[in-house]
């Protein structure tokens, strides 16, 4: 063990005891259940036995005694006060596995990795079991498939062929499949393929398929060559790996047609700018970046780590009326000092970490990355009353990160006075321009921050609202109501506010049609879906503009968006500078079910089965079901055994009840008729959650089309397992509270319980 792990080790032990007078942490209702499923210790029944002020003084405590470590260190008891009040106050909160694991056995405190993939079976083996001891402490992986030969290609010790990146990433992703994160969870993961790799087209179809790769994130690692290609509508080449040949030439612009279109259909793949992150790398003596982890915003080296915390920007507004553009009311005196404090957290939590793997630990020790980002940008905005959609809100987006990242590396400097600084410094870009020493490689990321933003109880990361307002499931089959306390207070203020209103933006998400509203109302508190998407990129290029690693952030598309929109982006994200951009058009899976690969239509979705014409005479069956809402008969007749038609009725509840029955009935009918299959009807229907759930001997039914897919999957798909998280008409739905899943931050996460498929 190397002098640097035996630090580590001794300095991790158990965390402080309770000292006395600390106060209780002020959470919402979303921040419990989120502590509860996903953060605090629990015993072998899995029950709870910590506390929420026993959780963050556990974090606190660990990461504060690592100054016992160097001579100019502070206090660790008195820092530990100051860390605990920093995240208790919703400020700042570190990374998941951060607070899941300090200060116990397990000990692993980063959330990304980037594993390489050798072009051997060993080496490809090697990264596969690499990437299972990640994913069992807690983090995420990314991977570069660039160095592997190309399917068909010839493999000299054995006389055989190669079968290529995708065939390799189909055991990855089924490894994945099972091994959990820290016992609760599974991994996520983010292949990148470079776009002059032979194979580079069948990566780009690799999930036209429903499921396919479904613990993967792909994004195409573009090159500014082929970028130059795409402008002039040249050829360019694609070259083998292994041997440095060219093997074929394609036409650029086809090239990115094809993935504008696999983005229009699925939101896969991504893009990445290889040469513009390696031109950051601040190390470029010890490797080229080829991947980033799995949300595309950390950039790393192989074997390299990072862990990160974010900042709540809703906490530091000042009150009053702006006259400035926002900048004379944000407190840029205490978040300076916010932001020190940080910077020796995040510092404090790399020697406190005990990480997965031995190479792991010694590329973390020669860069020692931290990458300190922001939530709460939107909440911010909404206290200044600035539009998300403004020049004035792109404009102090970038007051505030230049700020940030001024005083991220001020700290760090700081530390390496009294620290030293990381030990690659010296052949760093730093090193070598004679900036002075930094204790930290990289200083500044912004990251997703789906569960983390919960409970603080603010906006996610620099995305925008997705909406509004919204409604809860709580007990009892009850729901609440709950909205964005900046505005509803501005409702307050303006006199607008009702319980109907709320009731009606939270049936909607926003308030953008809404013209009895002020305009000025209307113009502020706009949402995800009220803007052009531009303006999403705008916002993300300008946080990147100083920010060192990269900005996790999806551009959110309406269903109606053409494939000429994510062109448009893909575009726009490189002229404007950005790392990566991943876009997200609503709806977009449930194309797939009815229609997927060459037979989707250049923009718009077409009828691919004839719908089969009515015998006079079926038979079928009658299934009675009780729901929220009364009891449901659901009739099935059949043809071959097979489903052809649906009638659902419901009770005497009438009106627009009766309606919803009747008219899913027959949409379900036309489905059938047009050749789609009981497995599609489940995977769109199951897990709808509606007003009144009722629970029965047999099942929770959740709602009339949670009732119809419970009959379909009992009488024609026993023991098949079915997956209800992509593919839904309308959004996936979260597999552990039902509620519908947003996608922001490169993620689907659960704004409710804090569920993420990214981990």
């Amino acid at each position: 063990m190397s002098q640097s792990q035996n630090k580590t080790a001794s300095a991790l032990g158990p965390a402080l005891p309770l000292p006395d007078g600390l106060p209780e942490p002020e959470l919402n209702p979303n921040a419990e259940v989120v502590l509860e499923r996903r953060y605090l210790r629990k015993d072998g029944h899995g029950t709870p036995y910590e506390s929420p002020r026993e959780l963050f003084w556990r974090v606190a405590s660990v990461v504060a005694a690592q100054e016992q470590q160097y001579e100019q260190g502070r206090n660790p008891d008195e820092l530990a006060r100051q860390f605990y009040e920093l995240m208790t106050s919703w400020t700042f909160l570190p990374n998941s596995p951060t607070l899941m694991n300090a200060g116990t056995e397990l000990g692993q405190l980063a959330a990304c990795f980037v594993l390489p993939v050798e072009d051997s079976m060993e080496g490809i083996f090697d990264a596969v079991k690499n990437a299972a001891m990640i994913h069992k402490s807690g983090g995420g992986t990314g991977f570069a498939f660039s160095r592997l030969r190309p399917s068909n290609a010839c493999v000299g010790s054995t006389g055989g062929v190669a079968s290529g990146p995708v065939s390799f990433m189909k055991i990855f992703n089924t490894a994945t499949e099972q091994v959990k994160q820290g016992g609760t969870r599974r991994g996520a993961n983010m292949a990148i393929l470079r776009v002059d790799h032979p194979d580079v087209l069948q990566f780009i179809s690799a999930k036209e398929r429903e499921n396919e790769l479904n613990n993967f994130n792909l994004s195409v690692g573009l090159t500014e060559r082929f970028m130059r290609a795409v402008e002039q509508d040249e050829e360019y080449a694609l070259i083998a790996p292994h041997n440095g040949k060219t093997v074929q030439t394609l036409k650029a612009r086809e090239v990115f047609n094809l993935l504008v279109r696999k983005a229009w259909e699925s939101g896969d793949p991504g893009i990445v700018f290889l040469d513009r992150i390696n031109r950051d790398n601040p190390t470029p003596e010890l490797g080229e970046i080829e991947s980033t982890n799995p949300c595309g915003e950390q950039p790393l080296l192989p074997f390299e780590a990072c862990n990160l915390g974010s900042l709540n920007l809703g906490r530091f507004v000042l009150p009053g009326e702006t006259a400035n553009g926002g900048a004379d009311l944000v407190d840029w005196e205490r978040l300076r000092e916010t932001v020190h404090l940080c910077v020796r957290f995040l510092d404090n939590v790399i020697d406190a970490s005990r990480y997965p793997l031995q190479r792991i630990t010694e590329m973390v020790a020669k860069t020692r990355k931290i990458g300190l980002g922001v939530m709460g940008w939107a909440d911010m905005l909404y206290q200044l009353r600035l539009p998300y959609d403004s020049r004035r809100a792109v404009e102090l987006a970038e007051k505030v990160m230049e700020f940030i990242r001024a005083e991220a590396r001020s700290a760090s400097k700081q530390l390496a006075t009294e620290r030293g600084p990381f030990p690659a410094y010296d052949n760093s870009l730093f090193g070598k321009q004679n900036l002075g020493p930094y204790r930290n490689a990289t200083t500044t990321t912004v990251a997703p921050t789906g569960t983390l933003s919960i409970i603080a109880g603010c906006s996610s990361g620099v995305e925008p609202l997705f909406a509004l307002s919204f409604t809860r499931n709580v007990m009892d089959n009850d729901t609440l109501t709950e909205a964005n306390p900046y505005f509803e207070q501005a409702l307050r203020d303006t006199g607008a506010y009702s319980e109907q209103l709320m009731r009606e933006v939270a049936r909607t998400g926003t308030i953008r049609d809404m013209d009895h509203l002020p305009e000025e109302l209307r113009r502020v508190f706009v949402t995800a879906m009220d803007m052009e998407p531009l303006w999403h990129l705008n916002m993300q290029a300008a946080f990147q503009k100083y920010t060192d690693n990269a900005v996790s952030k999806t551009v959110n598309l309406p269903n109606e968006a053409t494939q000429d929109h994510i062109r448009d982006i893909y575009w726009k994200a490189y002229e404007l500078g950005c790392k990566g951009v991943t876009v997200y058009r609503s709806g977009c899976k449930s194309v797939q079910v009815l229609c997927t690969g060459e037979k989707q239509a250049e923009s718009e979705t077409t009828e691919q089965h004839p719908v089969r014409d009515r015998p006079d005479v079926v038979f079928g069956f009658t299934q009675k079901v009780e729901t929220g809402l009364g009891t449901l008969y659901l009739t099935i007749n059949e043809m071959d055994g097979e489903p052809f038609e649906v009638f659902a009725t419901i009770g005497k509840s009438g009106g627009s009840t009766t309606a919803k029955a009747e008219a899913i009935g027959r949409l379900v009918s036309l489905a059938l008729r047009s050749g789609v299959g009981p497995k599609a009807i489940v995977q769109q229907l199951k897990g709808i959650v509606g007003e009144h759930p009722k629970f029965q001997k047999k099942y929770l039914c959740k709602s009339i089309p949670d009732a119809i897919a419970w009959v379909f999957e009992t009488r024609y798909l026993q023991g098949e397992n079915v997956d209800t998280g992509k593919g839904s008409l309308s959004a996936p739905t979260c597999p552990d509270c039902g509620t519908t899943l947003v996608f922001e931050e490169g993620c689907h996460i659960c704004k409710q319980c804090g569920f993420s498929r990214c981990g």
